[in-house]
């Protein structure tokens, strides 16, 4: 009885082992996309505060393209509404800016044309933003960034 028990168990520990497998070809959606016109590309980019560094991933449009071309960066990054820090540009970059929905800590996007902006609370807007890429795992994001402005670099990895 106990040897019969025993194979019962093993076979009933691989079956659950292997219906986790699959080998299928599955998609798997992109963090903080909340739009159909963005797509992850494989640029990574890293983002020093202070001592912390994050890494993110760039979306692939023209905009996220044009930002890319501009690093290395170095900016004082503007404190605003407890959630956001915003930089200025000089010159514009190409939108595609998408009304409203849901914002999540860690998305980087495009207000208007010119300004940078990096989220780092998640909240639901009615603004359009083109949304340039997003922070791979922002816990920790809202510390590094504080209350007040700061100096924020982003790199090529």
């Amino acid at each position: 009885m106990k040897p019969l028990l025993t194979i019962i168990t093993v076979l009933f520990t691989i079956s659950i082992c292997t219906a986790g497998c699959c080998t299928d070809d599955e998609t798997i959606p992109i963090q903080n996309n909340g739009n159909g016109n963005n797509h992850a590309s494989t640029t990574k980019m890293n983002i020093t505060i202070g001592t912390a560094v994050f890494t993110a991933t760039l979306y692939d449009n023209a905009g996220a393209n044009e930002f890319k071309a501009r690093l290395p960066l170095t900016i004082d990054m503007t404190e605003l509404n407890g959630n956001e820090k915003y930089f200025d540009f000089s010159s514009p970059l190409p939108t595609n800016a998408s009304v409203g929905g849901a914002i999540k800590a860690g998305d980087l996007t495009l207000y208007g044309n010119n300004v940078l902006v990096l989220f780092y609370k998640s909240f639901t807007t009615t603004y359009s933003y083109t949304r340039l890429g997003y922070v791979d795992n922002p816990t920790g994001l809202a510390e590094a960034l504080g209350a007040g402005n700061v100096v924020v670099k982003f790199e090529k990895k």
